[in-house]
C-alpha cells in the first residue's frame, strides 16, 4: 500500500553543491507547493548538540539530545526560518562548525529515525517539494516524482565556494576535500545512505543553469501528472 502522503511529495535528492536547495525552493514556488529542507533539520539538531558541548561522535548522547530538541522549520518557500528549542538558528546552521559535525550527527540511527518521522508529518499537509539525501529512497519511497541531482566534484566545489565567498585556491581545494569526505560518510552510513532511488530521474547539473534544472523538473512533474502518477 502506498504510504499516506507520498503522492503529494516531489522528492529532490543529491549531494552538496548540486544546486539542490535553490532548485527545490524555486520548483516549490512555481508549483505553489510547500518546501521542506530536511538537511536544515539535521543541522538544527547538530546546533543543539554543539551548544550542549557534546561530542558529535558520542552516538548515545547525540541520540538523547535529538529526542529532546524541538525543531520548528518553515515550509513556505518564501520563508527561510529554522528554530531549535525556541532559538533562531537560521544563520548558525550554515556555520563551518555545524557543517563539519552534521555528517556524524545525521549518521546516528536514532537521529535519522526521529527526523524521518518528523519529515513525514510535516509533508502530509499539502503538496510539498522535499529536498535531502534520502527522500526518494527512504522517507517517501512512493513519492509522486523522485529527482536525483548530480554534478562533477569540481563544479560542486566551485558552487559551494561561490556561496561561501571563497576565492583562494587552497580554500577551494580544502572545500573540495571536505565535500569528498562528506560524500563518503553519507554514502557508507548504515541508516539511509546517500544513493538515488531506483526510479529517480537523474539530472547532471554540471553544465546546466538553475533555470535549466528547474524547467527539467517541472517538465517531469507535468509528464508524471499526465500519466496519472
Amino acid at each position: 500500500m502506498e504510504p499516506v502522503g507520498d503522492a503529494q511529495v516531489i522528492a529532490i535528492d543529491g549531494p552538496s553543491g548540486t544546486g539542490k536547495s535553490s532548485v527545490a525552493r524555486e520548483v516549490a514556488r512555481r508549483l505553489g507547493a510547500g518546501y521542506l529542507d530536511t538537511g536544515a533539520m539535521y543541522r538544527a539538531v547538530t546546533v543543539a548538540v554543539l551548544a550542549d558541548g557534546l561530542d558529535p561522535a558520542d552516538t548515545e548522547a547525540v541520540a538523547d539530545r535529538s529526542a529532546s530538541v524541538t525543531i520548528d522549520i518553515a515550509t513556505d518557500p518564501e520563508i527561510d526560518s529554522v528554530y531549535a528549542d525556541g532559538r533562531d538558528v537560521t544563520a548558525v546552521i550554515r556555520s563551518a562548525a555545524v557543517t563539519a559535525a552534521v555528517s556524524a550527527v545525521s549518521a546516528v540511527p536514532a537521529v535519522r529515525r526521529r527526523m524521518v518521522a518528523a519529515q513525514r508529518q510535516l509533508s502530509l499537509r499539502s503538496t510539498t517539494v522535499v529536498e535531502g539525501r534520502d527522500i526518494g529512497s527512504v522517507v517517501f519511497p512512493a513519492a509522486r516524482l523522485k529527482v536525483y541531482l548530480t554534478a562533477t566534484p569540481a563544479a560542486r566545489a566551485a558552487r559551494r565556494a561561490e556561496q561561501l565567498g571563497l576565492s583562494d585556491p587552497l580554500e577551494v581545494s580544502a572545500l573540495a576535500e571536505a565535500l569528498r569526505v562528506r560524500d563518503e560518510l553519507d554514502s557508507t552510513r548504515v541508516e539511509s545512505p546517500l544513493r538515488p532511488a531506483q526510479d529517480a530521474v537523474l539530472i547532471d547539473s554540471t553544465d546546466l543553469s538553475q533555470e535549466d534544472v528547474v524547467e527539467a523538473i517541472l517538465a517531469a512533474v507535468t509528464s508524471r501528472s499526465g500519466r496519472g502518477c
